[in-house]
């Protein structure tokens, strides 16, 4: 089994920046795919971005060149790092972790980006 607690969110302008935090309460090397994903009011959960334990990426594509995804496996840590915001990035953030077959969640963290 596996906990996730995400933090980092908040509100901010548009084009400014934000680092989300994804902690795990197991080791995560052993966790080969772990995501975040993003549900806007209205809208349904979408991909934002993956990495494998090989730190294999991938993203959607309308935060490519923007976003960035990393995982610092002694920290048991998956980060977000969120540049160039757009109005249209506000959402709640999940941090998602796939391991012996079943998928783990946050309970999310809301980025509002408002001017």
């Amino acid at each position: 089994q596996v906990q996730l607690v995400e933090s980092g969110g908040g509100l901010v302008r548009p084009g400014e920046s934000l680092r989300l935090s994804c902690a795990a309460s197991r080791n995560i090397a052993s966790i080969y795919l772990m995501a975040w994903y993003r549900q806007a009011p209205g809208k349904q959960r979408e991909l934002v971005a993956q990495i494998t334990s090989g730190s294999m990426r991938n993203y959607v594509d309308s935060v490519k060149g923007r976003f960035t995804i990393s995982r610092d496996n002694p920290k048991n840590t998956v980060y977000l790092e969120m540049n160039s915001l757009k109005p249209e990035d506000t959402a709640v953030y999940y941090c998602n972790a796939a391991f012996n077959g079943m998928d783990y969640w946050g309970k999310g963290t809301l980025v509002t980006v408002s001017s």
